[in-house]
Parts: C-alpha cells; sequence; structure tokens
C-alpha cells in the first residue's frame, strides 16, 4: 500500500487505484461533545456487578443463617456493616467517551453511519495481519464511499517499543500525518520487542514521511502523549479487553455496539456493516 500525504488528506493507492481521505483533527476535550452529538450514541450502561450482587446475597443468607444459631450482638452488627458495604458497590458504566476520546483522528467521513473503533498494539502480530490483509478493502469499500469512519485507539500491552510506537503517531498527527505515520509502523512491522519500533528507528520513520523533524522530536521528548495512551489503555481495561486487535463497531442510528476480537477476515465486517445499515 503506498501512501501519500498532505495536509489534511490521506491519500493512498490500492492496486494502482489511488484514493483520498480528509483525516479530521483528533478528539479532544473541546470536540468530544460534538463528535457525540453527531453520532447520536446513547450507549446502554454495561455493568459488571452481577457478580458483585450474587457476593452479596450469598453473605446476606448464610449470614442469617449464622445469626439463627448465634445470639451475639456483634456477628449480627458485622453482617449488618459488610452488606451495607457490598451495596455500596457500583457498577462500571460504559459512555460513549470510551470509544471516541483519547484516540487517533477521525479516518473518513466524520457523518458516517457507522464508526469502526480499533484497539490495537503496533508491536501485535494479529494486529500486523489485519491490517496486511483486511484494513485495506474495509477502506476502500466503506470509509472511502463515506460509509464508515475509523477510530484507532492504543492498547500498548507488549513493551516499551509499543509505546514509543504509539506516540510517535501522535507526534505524527500534529503534523496531520498520523494515519500515514500509522501505515508505516505497521508496514515496517517485525516481530515482538526486538528493535525495530525502538525510539531511533521511530525518528527514522517520520524522516521517511517527511515530518519537520525538529517538532517530532520535540514532541517525543516532551512526552506530551503520554497521558494519552495511559487513558486509551484504561478505556481497553475498562472494556475488559484482554488481547489485540479489539473492534467496535458502533451504529448513530440504531445506538447498537458489536465487538469483534482478533483479526477476522473482511466478510466478518462485511457482515456487520450490512447488517446495521439495514436496521
Amino acid at each position: 500500500m503506498e501512501v501519500k500525504d498532505s495536509d489534511k488528506d490521506f491519500t493512498f493507492s490500492i492496486e494502482g487505484k489511488e484514493y483520498t481521505i480528509s483525516e479530521k483533527d483528533k478528539i479532544g476535550e473541546n470536540n468530544a461533545t460534538e463528535i457525540s452529538k453527531k453520532q447520536t450514541l446513547h450507549v446502554p450502561s454495561l455493568t459488571i456487578g452481577a457478580i458483585i450482587s450474587g457476593i452479596c446475597i450469598a453473605i446476606v443468607v448464610f449470614g442469617i443463617g449464622d445469626l439463627s444459631e448465634s445470639s451475639s450482638p456483634l456477628i449480627e452488627k458485622q453482617l449488618v456493616e459488610k452488606q451495607l458495604v457490598e451495596e455500596q458497590v457500583k457498577p462500571t458504566q460504559i459512555t460513549t467517551e470510551i470509544f471516541f476520546e483519547n484516540g487517533s483522528p477521525i479516518l473518513g467521513n466524520p457523518d458516517a453511519e457507522i464508526t469502526l473503533v480499533e484497539f490495537g498494539d503496533y508491536q501485535c502480530h494479529f494486529c500486523n495481519v489485519y491490517f496486511h490483509n483486511t484494513e485495506h478493502e474495509i477502506y476502500e469499500k466503506y470509509v472511502m464511499t463515506g460509509k464508515v469512519n475509523v477510530i484507532f485507539k492504543d492498547y500498548t500491552i507488549i513493551g516499551q517499543d509499543s509505546v514509543w510506537a504509539a506516540h510517535g503517531a501522535h507526534c505524527a498527527s500534529e503534523q496531520g500525518k498520523f494515519w500515514e505515520y500509522h501505515n508505516t509502523l505497521y508496514n515496517n512491522w517485525g516481530g515482538e520487542n526486538n528493535g525495530w519500533a525502538s525510539s531511533e528507528n521511530i525518528s527514522r520513520f517520520a524522516e521517511e514521511i517527511g515530518l519537520n523533524m525538529d517538532e517530532f522530536v520535540e514532541c517525543n521528548v516532551d512526552k506530551r502523549y503520554e497521558q494519552k495512551i495511559t487513558a486509551s489503555n484504561a478505556d481497553a481495561q475498562k472494556l475488559g479487553i484482554t488481547g489485540t486487535p479489539a473492534f467496535y463497531v458502533i451504529s448513530a442510528n440504531s445506538q447498537q455496539v458489536q465487538t469483534i476480537f482478533g483479526a477476522q477476515p473482511y466478510e466478518v465486517f462485511e457482515k456487520i456493516f450490512n447488517s446495521m445499515r439495514e436496521n
């Protein structure tokens, strides 16, 4: 996949045909609300409190049994206090921000009816498989046609090189070349923790795509996006993601969210996209 970039336009060619997508500014605190409104998403609150509630019920039931055999007011007081503590545990809620914040600039039409959110690690083998085997077809048939837009979020779980690679991509975003740098990283993929994504190579990749090196180096030295990467990792953990890549397909019309785990073939994404567009 050959890639070119000019300002906010992301241009690439597939099998001799050239395509251009406008790269929108990254979602930040000032425009997260606006994008959420455009998507009109109201993702239902998800809970992981069922197990906790079950534990609480078990404590109360068995505790009552104990009370029937004992007249100790101390035991009764301890059981009541335990029940109150358990009842105060609140379930984890999943909101739209967990998908739309702390990620890349939007690739494609920001008003597309479907958003594809990928949590990935640039050193991940299966992320690389998805990039080379599936991603380009999704871009050609759905992103280029304005039906789907894409957000990439970091889940740097393999090693320090993963963090350097992710940080380099965000620094490239300051110069309007996040997605070009993103592609360059995967096109240079060489395994896990073997140096291909070292800090030295991160700078070399920036030179290859024509970034202003003074600005790029300053951005990396300042660790400007360290907190953003950490926040994205936290978002992945809240969703219970245990590996990469992990995808969330979000419909702006039906407010439906579907998950895809692993480097699935194009047909899996196609089926979900078409189903969402029909509903």
